[in-house]
């Protein structure tokens, strides 16, 4: 009785909730938009026409159009390659930077060690957005230049948590029994050490996912990101707040697609958070 009990509880804890489920087939479909966008856009998004400049939602126009006629239900469909597609690459590339940093100066300690605390404690003195305003600026306007400045800005918080856990790791007794048994280092870190880093990492990564994009989307407001006639979606955004008073849905679909995308990886995050700790 007991033991089924036991089994009951665990299938219970295993199983997936209705808003996980929704949020794992949203990030799906977002998939699906990042590879095939042309499959969902009824309309060319870089087609002007002019003569249909600032049309309300419709069923031709989803989301209506913008100041040249172009169908912004479109744009925000092939903007999700830019916007979703950057945000994953920047924190791919932040994540794999700081793991392999942070857990090569937790191993090797010492000066190593030191440098990587010195250098994490300069990098996460500054406002994150000054500093990627400040680096996106000198690396003159574009989605390349606000790609760089945003590795730079997250790959330390991810050195700082993996040096933090290899060190915790390697006082445990399975990482000294394969010292002992003269293991080589190489093996031990990648066998042993990054595995263990795994679960905190995938929870860091899904939820790093949104605040990425928050960014990219904020400095593409500002002009620093991509530049017109890129759909990325903090661009769609900055080139409608002229025309909200005229053309409410200009900026209030592209502005609420940001919010659902966000709100969904830090909802996945969560889940993945609550099941790694269950």
């Amino acid at each position: 009785m007991e033991v089924k009990m036991a089994e009951s509880e665990k299938t219970a804890r295993r199983s997936v909730d209705p808003l996980t489920l929704w949020v794992l087939v949203t990030v799906l479909f977002l998939g699906v938009l990042i590879l095939i966008p042309g499959v969902l856009a009824p309309h060319d998004p870089y087609s002007l026409e002019v003569s249909n400049r600032f049309a309300p939602p419709s069923g031709e126009h989803l989301f209506g159009t913008d100041q040249t006629g172009r169908d912004i239900f479109s744009r925000v469909i092939h903007g999700a390659k830019y916007s979703i597609g950057s945000a994953l690459l920047i924190v791919g590339s932040a994540s794999v930077i700081g793991t392999i940093y942070g857990a090569l100066a937790a191993w090797y300690g010492g000066l190593a060690d030191r440098l990587l605390v010195r250098v994490v404690d300069v990098f996460l003195a500054f406002p994150y957005l000054i500093f990627a305003m400040a680096v996106a600026a000198s690396l003159g306007r574009g989605l390349n230049s606000t790609l760089v400045a945003l590795v730079l800005l997250w790959w330390p918080s991810y050195a700082r948590m993996v040096r933090g856990q290899v060190k915790s790791i390697l006082n445990e007794y399975h990482v000294m029994a394969a010292q002992t048994l003269g293991a080589k280092k190489s093996q031990i870190l990648r066998w042993h050490v990054i595995p263990h880093t795994y679960n905190q990492l995938l929870v860091r990564f899904t939820l790093d996912i949104g605040n990425a994009l928050v960014a990219l989307t904020g400095l593409s407001f500002l002009g620093l990101g991509a530049q017109p006639p890129t759909p990325e979606w903090g661009r769609l955004v900055a080139q409608s707040k002229q025309f909200v008073l005229n053309a409410w849905w200009y900026a209030v679909f592209p502005g609420v697609v940001i919010f659902v995308v966000v709100l969904n990886f830090v909802l996945l995050g969560d889940a993945l958070r609550k099941r790694s700790t269950s």
